[in-house]
């Protein structure tokens, strides 16, 4: 069904999603967060899974617009919902029913899959113009932690598609060096963050360098459900054309198994500058683009988090009968 669209904001608000398996601590930590008087001018979204909510009882910011999305895992069975309630919250914002918030919070339900959600975002036209996704949270428990992502799938993608990981219950027990590089080697591009030490005036949705710095394995072996990072290397510079073929014939043929791919590009028929390339599922993003390399490191570079793909129908999209043009410099679980 058509839904009627708000007019679009200026610019794109940053919409953040925090996600982390059941009792991992989101809803303290986002309560804290929300404290901050920096952060009051934010509408948070609250998913669970049950008939009965009780989370965005206990979200205690009153300056915040807080709605909630019952009766169902917004990863799946209340996806619609999730696009008609933005639709709603930037219909009244527009009208002036609400205070122009200037940011999104979506607290997922501890059994959601990120990637869906993201999906979601990016097939709506509208809320892909109204909206850009600042960052993906998740809240790994340091006490069970490691036992939750040995049990369970959702835990184990949770953690694999964000953008920082933030250790909780860091005041009951100290994260175990296995857990760490469980999951440096899970998801080698994420921040990793205590949340005991997360300053709450930090901007913690936006995205920004980890407190904790930690070198990243560069092939290990995890329990991960067939969920796995796969880290490739163009060696030389592919035009945006045969990029497109490239990784739009991943997506058509696994989409729903191409949980996330994030990376920055440099195309040889636009010399100016790189692009950060994000893709989730069937959808690929519009690059982003850069007047010049963001970093010292100039290689073009790709991350895929992918479920039950082969590292090598990878490589074959991407050399396109060239077996030099693309290697793999990490990868992380089963084949």
């Amino acid at each position: 069904m058509q839904r009627p669209a708000p007019p679009l904001p200026p610019a794109p608000l940053p919409i953040s999603v925090l996600t982390g398996f059941l009792g991992s601590g989101k809803t303290t930590l986002l309560t804290r967060v929300l404290a901050c008087p920096d952060l009051a001018d934010t509408a948070v979204i609250v998913n669970e899974f049950g008939a009965v909510g009780i989370d965005h009882l206990l979200l205690e910011a009153a300056d915040q617009e807080v709605l909630e999305l019952p009766n169902g895992c917004v990863c799946c069975a209340v996806r619609q919902d999730l696009a008609d309630t933005l639709y709603r919250l930037l219909r009244r914002r527009a009208s002036g029913d609400l205070l122009p918030f200037r940011r999104l919070v979506l607290e997922t339900s501890g059994l959601a899959e990120p990637s869906p959600i993201l999906y979601t975002l990016s097939a709506d036209a509208f809320l892909e113009q109204a909206l850009h996704v600042h960052a993906v949270v998740a809240t790994i428990d340091a006490v069970a932690g490691g036992s939750t992502l040995d049990r369970f799938t959702e835990a184990t993608a949770q953690a694999a598609c964000a953008d920082r990981l933030v250790l909780t219950k860091t005041d009951l027990a100290t994260p175990s060096p296995e857990l760490l590089d469980r999951l440096a080697a899970l998801n080698p591009t994420a921040c990793i963050d205590d949340a005991g030490t997360v300053a709450p005036a930090s901007p913690l949705f936006g995205g920004l360098p980890s407190a904790r710095g930690r070198p990243r394995p560069v092939a290990t072996t995890i329990h991960a459900h067939g969920i796995r990072s796969v880290v490739l290397v163009l060696r030389r510079p592919m035009s945006r054309l045969d990029f497109c073929l490239a990784l739009g014939g991943v997506a058509r043929e696994r989409g729903e198994d191409l949980l996330r791919v994030k990376g920055i590009v440099a195309f040889a028929d636009r010399p100016a500058g790189p692009a950060a390339i994000h893709a989730v599922q069937h959808t690929m993003y519009p690059p982003r683009w850069f007047d010049a390399w963001p970093d010292a490191d100039r290689r073009s570079r790709l991350v895929f988090i992918v479920r039950d793909i082969p590292t090598e129908t990878l490589l074959e999209r991407f050399r396109a009968g060239d077996p030099v043009l693309a290697e793999t410099i990490n990868t992380t679980g089963d084949e």
